[in-house]
């Protein structure tokens, strides 16, 4: 069997980072396995889906290196889901209905009154139809045996179909809602895997059914935990976690996505570097049934780690103001988005203001200076000088590398000052100590 798992947004809003975990999950289940990985654009709400929506999924799809092996769009396939409610029809599957929302909710408040499950009930063969009004229609279950599966995830589920309502299936207007043409693609495409999360576990009830009716074995099912915040769940309305967001805040694709393949499952989050090493050993036994708490910190301090192992090829086209390979190699352990290389080359390149320093620390800046005007620069500066400074003052630890720092860079903090030193330039280095020490 050819593993075919599939990703299906809806193009109402942008993704988040709760659909981008269920997109990672079924491609990283695909790669582990060697099948395909579908894309299925889920716009039969012709009023609310939007083409511009459409563009952004594939470009958040695009950026985070998930790319589709095929792309299908359900707004395309009308004629395919009409035949198979044909189908459904003939074979006594699917009934017209002509309640309005009122006399359903009417309907629902009495049966809750009376202690039972507000159920759809359904109107005995030969009622009379209203004049004049379109039917919406519903997919009669079977209410025989119980709906029962082995989850991938959360195990034995097993559902009474007595305690489901016939779902509508389509609205009076003859649009699509999502329950059966999403089981028409899975067998039309040949899903083998349906991934997706826990919220579409009594869906999942009512699908299989559907699959049945339609003379198709099912897929295997995996419900995921859903992806939790400190708002609470996940939504498109939460921009801060929004896909563009992130990348516009600089964030590299792998931090999101090490963090969201490991989040909710037993082994240790990493910074990984490639998708195919998060695929190894991805398999949904390994997922809990606890909900998955994301945390931005985490994938800020993943950034950082997977930014200081990164070679300069895989960032040049990204880094700002043309920075070299040598430049890029000091800064890349001191910093969390590459945007922040940029901060850096007034310090490098140009020229900064001249820093506070205690009086204590001026004596062993003009000494500095006049020991870096002695120096070969082509060999080890940094180290050449605050070995001479150490033997000649008895300075050391952060009382002589400190006031060295604060004086060449005006900074604090920063990378390592040995890669630092040989870029900034011997000229620079030495204008900088002289005038911290006046």
């Amino acid at each position: 069997m050819t593993v075919v798992t599939r990703f299906a947004p809806s193009p109402t809003g942008r993704l988040h980072v709760g659909n981008i975990r269920t997109a990672l999950h079924n491609a990283l289940f695909a790669l582990r396995h060697g099948g395909r990985f579908l894309l299925r654009i889920d716009d039969t709400d012709l009023e609310r889906s939007r083409e511009g929506y459409v563009e952004a999924i594939h470009a958040d799809l695009d950026w985070l290196g998930l790319v589709p092996d095929a792309m299908v769009r359900q707004s395309q396939r009308f004629d395919l889901y009409a035949r198979e409610f044909e189908r459904l029809r003939a074979a006594g599957r699917v009934y017209a209905c002509y309640e309005t929302p009122e006399e359903l909710d009417l309907r629902r408040k009495v049966l809750l009154g009376r202690g039972l499950p507000p159920v759809y009930e359904r109107k005995p063969e030969g009622s009379p139809v209203p004049a004049g009004m379109a039917p919406h229609w519903r997919f009669k279950l079977d209410h025989d045996a119980p709906i029962e599966w082995d989850d991938l995830i959360r195990g034995h589920q097993k559902f009474d179909p007595n305690l489901i309502s016939d779902p509508v299936i389509r609205r009076a207007d003859g649009s699509w809602l999502y329950l059966l043409p999403s089981v028409i693609d899975d067998i039309d495409l040949g899903v083998t895997h349906v991934v997706r999360g826990e919220d579409h576990v009594s869906n999942s009830a009512v699908q299989l059914q559907m699959f049945a009716a339609l003379g198709a074995g099912p897929p295997h099912l995996a419900h995921e935990a859903l992806l939790v915040a400190a708002e609470g769940k996940l939504s498109k309305r939460l921009g801060s976690t929004g896909v563009d967001s992130l990348r516009e805040a600089g964030i590299e694709p792998m931090a999101l996505l090490s963090l969201l393949a490991r989040l909710g499952t037993s082994q240790p989050v990493e910074a990984v570097p490639t998708l195919s090493a998060l695929a190894d050993g991805f398999e949904f036994s390994i997922f809990g049934r606890a909900p998955a708490h994301f945390d931005l910190a985490e994938v800020e301090q993943l950034n950082a780690k997977l930014l200081h192992h990164l070679d300069y090829s895989q960032v040049a086209d990204r880094l700002p103001n043309g920075i070299s390979e040598a430049e890029w190699l000091a800064l890349r352990g001191n910093i969390a988005h590459l945007g922040e290389t940029a901060d850096w080359l007034p310090v490098i390149r140009g020229e900064i203001e001249t820093p506070e320093v205690v009086p204590d620390d001026k004596p062993l800046l003009a000494d500095a200076a006049l020991v870096a005007a002695s120096l070969d620069w082509t060999q080890d500066p940094w180290h050449a000088l605050t070995g001479a400074l150490k033997a000649s003052t008895g300075r050391k630890g952060r009382a002589l590398f400190h006031p060295l720092r604060l004086a060449i860079t005006g900074r604090d903090s920063g990378p390592e000052m040995g890669p630092l030193i040989a870029l900034i330039g011997r000229e620079r280095s030495i204008a900088r100590l002289a005038a911290a020490s006046r």
